[in-house]
């Protein structure tokens, strides 16, 4: 379970702390898929960071299977997101000089986990790239490449995964695609599924719709 409660989040300002998040509370469980949405600005991205334990917060909490990520110490921290977070950004993030099975296997390297390179060959069978193995980033297409992301973001089977405009630079087509290949791997793999999105179209996919507007998170479709 994830559970939020009253997370704030301010920066400093010539004027005086300017407050990105106010009082932001809500809990997921493992199968829930949430998609955020809000203006350009409006914090999600933050919010999607403070959730990742990649940007603490000014106060509040964020707990996920009973452990409250800011009162972990810095290496407990970078454990817990190799374990049981997993991140798929809007540029991808991909390793230009690794293959595409290298790519995805990065998050296991600071693990002891065995059998990571035959769990990486059926991600990417999943995601329709079983035959790309050995192509680098260079020789895919911008659907392919967020493909091998979301691969990487599930190999270490996370309880949560984070999406920061999976498909922001896409071409329609490969939008839906990968839209419809994240819900049902999320499906698959029982996580906790979080969303962040300009794209309408993206977020009425999703059973749990959420805006962040003037600092808060609202209900707009459930």
């Amino acid at each position: 379970m994830l559970e939020v409660s009253q997370v704030r989040k301010d920066y400093g300002a010539p004027g005086g702390p300017l407050t990105i998040l106010s009082g932001v509370s809500f809990s997921f469980e493992r199968g829930d898929a949430v998609a955020i949405m809000g203006p350009s600005g409006a914090g999600k991205s933050t919010l999607l960071y403070i959730l990742g334990g990649l940007e603490q917060p000014t106060s509040g909490t964020v707990v996920l299977d009973g452990r409250n990520l800011y009162q972990l110490g810095e290496k407990e921290l970078a454990a817990l997101r190799n374990q049981s977070i997993g991140f798929i950004f809007q540029d991808h993030c991909l390793l230009p000089q690794c293959s595409v099975l290298e790519n995805v296997l990065v998050p296991t390297l600071v693990s002891s986990r065995t059998g990571c390179v035959e769990r990486a060959r059926q991600l990417l069978d999943q995601v329709g790239l079983g035959d790309r193995l050995r192509h680098r980033p260079a020789e895919l297409s911008g659907g392919e490449k967020q493909r091998v992301a979301l691969a990487r973001a599930l190999i270490c089977k996370p309880h949560l995964l984070l999406c920061d405009e999976p498909t922001g630079n896409l071409d329609q087509a490969s939008a839906d695609a990968v839209a419809a290949l994240l819900l049902d791997l999320h499906q698959r793999q029982e996580t906790i599924l979080v969303v962040v999105t300009h794209s309408a179209e993206l977020a009425s996919r999703f059973p749990a719709r959420y805006e962040l507007h003037h600092a808060n998170l609202h209900v707009v479709g459930a």
